[in-house]
């Protein structure tokens, strides 16, 4: 077992990594919980997946359940299933006092922690995320949201959970592209921010794609508390935070460009961690064999680093809807090395265009 610790005052909690969790779900949340009320969002694959053991463990321990099933997709992390839930809330009849838990991947924990943050204006939630992507990112750090037709996560609120409880048991139910959307998640932050992480990830590529337990645990360990690292300097992503946006500003307008349902969340980063490293060595930044390490890792993995067939003017004209554009201009994170980051704001662009016009695929 691994345990991670976010500092932030009053709203500090926990991070555990171990196995075996959802056997004893009951017995952990217990010590978190204020009343034996309790929601259990998650969606129609991990309900079947493991529902049954969630809702007996918490049944053991007296908790009064309702489980919400949402299908699967990011096209439900919708204005649609937000009013539902809330709707469901209402007639389990739950209170300020009550728990709500994220149970599946981000776009469960995006979901439920929005409703969570506006429910009663705002009650407890913990996050029990089962996929890799959601264990290193979206569980960890507060941010909650929906999406909106003209862009992603442009609906939300901050809303820190009371814990997060990762049981890696649950990888073993994913297929290997959800396995590798989540690991660019991991490998990101080694480009960011731990050269040694990104060391540990070549050396054992093959063992995390196995799913053995000591070295997953361990790289899941090392990012959360990367991410937790960057969370207690940086709570509403006002400076230090902005820099785990690596690719996204990218990645967003390729999700968004593509309906959200071309792409894992962690295939569309892949892709704009290739863009943003490229327009790193294109503005002198960054050594081309840096760009070549982190984009053979990413390929190694499995993963394609290329945009489709977009219209770079399409393309850029999707970068300026994503909610990090300020004040009319771009944000975008770049690197100076594997393990070093930076962020800029004066990138002129026909150097992105230049850019989306190199990295989209023949």
């Amino acid at each position: 077992m691994r345990a991670v610790h976010l500092n932030l005052d009053q709203h500090s909690y926990s991070i555990t990594i171990d196995q075996n969790i959802l056997g004893n779900l009951g017995q952990w949340i217990k010590p978190e919980t204020k009343s034996n009320k309790i929601a259990v969002i998650t969606d129609e694959f991990v309900s079947k997946q493991y529902g049954d053991i969630v809702l007996k463990s918490l049944k053991d321990f007296k908790f009064d359940v309702r489980m919400i099933q949402v299908p699967p997709g990011e096209e439900n992390k919708s204005l649609t299933w937000f009013s539902k839930i809330h709707d469901a809330l209402i007639d389990h009849q739950m209170d300020r006092s009550s728990t709500l838990i994220a149970f599946g991947g981000g776009m469960i924990g995006d979901l439920s922690g929005f409703v969570a943050a506006t429910f009663m204006r705002g009650i407890s939630w913990i996050q029990v995320p089962t996929t890799l992507l959601a264990q290193v990112d979206a569980s960890i750090g507060g941010k909650t949201a929906i999406n909106h037709p003209k862009g992603k996560n442009m609906v939300g609120a901050f809303h820190q959970p009371s814990s997060v409880l990762i049981d890696v048991d649950t990888l073993h139910s994913l297929t290997k592209r959800d396995i590798v959307s989540g690991l660019v998640e991991i490998i990101k932050h080694g480009v960011i921010m731990d050269k040694p992480l990104f060391n540990l990830i070549e050396k054992n590529l093959a063992k995390i794609l196995r799913i053995v337990p000591e070295v997953v645990i361990e790289i899941i360990a090392e990012s959360c508390a990367n991410k937790a690292y960057v969370v207690e300097n940086d709570e509403k992503e006002s400076g230090l935070r902005s820099t785990l946006n690596y690719g996204h500003t990218f990645a967003h307008a390729l999700e968004v460009l593509t309906d959200y349902n071309t792409f894992r969340h962690g295939e569309a980063v892949a892709v704009g961690m290739n863009c943003a490293a490229q327009l790193s060595v294109n503005l002198g930044m960054l050594a081309p064999s840096e760009l070549d390490r982190q984009n053979t890792l990413l390929q190694k993995a499995g993963l394609s680093i290329h945009i489709p067939r977009i219209q770079p003017q399409t393309f850029l004209e999707a970068m300026y809807l994503d909610k990090k554009a300020n004040h009319g201009k771009l944000k975008l994170i770049l690197i100076e090395g594997i393990g070093k980051v930076t962020t800029r704001t004066d990138i002129p662009d026909n150097e992105i265009l230049k850019v989306l016009e190199t990295c989209t695929a023949n």
